[in-house]
């Protein structure tokens, strides 16, 4: 999208208006990337890498609107998209299973899957990276138990580590597995919308992927490189690779790629994507 900006404005367009759900305003002398007013459909989240040139000739019209009422207007403007169903794919690869589109450009690696706490051998993977961290579906371990409940339950698996250079991918059992949370991450390849780096200690909010809850957090250490972000509560799930973004109230602050995390002060997942 950020290209599709650039590209229009070196045809000597004044403004470019498109279908993300974000908003726009101006503060201070600086163009401000705000969430939509529909939380369901808010994309502030995908748009975290724009710029102050970038932004300057967006336009987002349905920053204010909620998805229904959108609808709404194309079925009163008799628009044949007023009800297409919305979309849950990947916008690029459309509506198939994902490691179907990956297994044509990723080839197979087999490995061990094992569970983390006890060693254990579970089963076998196709390879590393056709899983993600916090993944229970797709691993074909069902019927392997994990924490019996005494009534032949047993919790589900989820996948905690990837150790790349063994090939091992393990897995934990229980959604509250200690293992799947961290209270530190480590964000490098980042953008800041405004072009200033934001302020440490100090209270805002982030995702650390797009359905994420909002989490309280604070900035412990920032320069040119690297930023340390310290949440209030340890979060689920945090997957180097993926992009954390930040918030102050309504206004995306910008963010940056995780690196790294850590929980209470140990290292958990490494830049070395997900390596033990």
């Amino acid at each position: 999208f950020a290209a599709f900006l650039e590209h229009a404005i070196s045809l000597g367009a004044d403004y470019i208006a498109t279908g993300h759900y974000a908003g726009l305003q101006d503060f201070d002398g600086k163009r401000q990337l705000l969430k939509a007013e529909d939380g369901n459909k808010d994309q502030s989240y995908f748009l975290y890498r724009l710029n102050q040139t970038q932004l300057k000739p967006a336009l987002f019209p349905l920053a204010g609107w909620l998805k229904p009422e959108v609808r709404a207007k194309a079925e009163a403007a008799g628009l044949p998209v007023a009800k297409k169903k919305d979309s849950t794919g990947i916008c690029f690869i459309g509506e198939r299973p994902f490691n179907d589109f990956l297994q044509r450009y990723v080839p197979q690696n087999p490995g061990e899957i094992r569970d983390l706490d006890s060693g254990k051998l579970l089963g076998t993977h196709q390879g590393l990276a056709f899983h993600t961290l916090g993944q229970r579906k797709g691993l074909h371990i069902g019927g392997v138990k994990g924490n019996d409940h005494g009534s032949g339950e047993h919790d589900a698996w989820y996948v905690a580590r990837k150790d790349m250079a063994a090939n091992v991918l393990y897995v934990v059992s229980g959604h509250d597995h200690p293992a799947l949370y961290v209270d530190e991450v480590t964000i490098t390849d980042m953008n800041w919308v405004s072009g200033e780096l934001p302020h440490t200690h100090w209270v805002y909010t982030a995702k650390t992927r797009y359905r994420s809850p909002d989490a309280p957090c604070e900035i412990e250490r920032i320069d040119a490189e690297r930023a340390v972000i310290r949440f209030a509560s340890p979060q689920w799930a945090v997957t180097p690779g993926q992009s954390l973004v930040m918030y102050e109230s309504r206004v995306c602050l910008g963010g940056g790629i995780i690196e790294s995390a850590r929980m209470g002060g140990q290292p958990v997942l490494t830049a070395d994507l997900q390596s033990l």
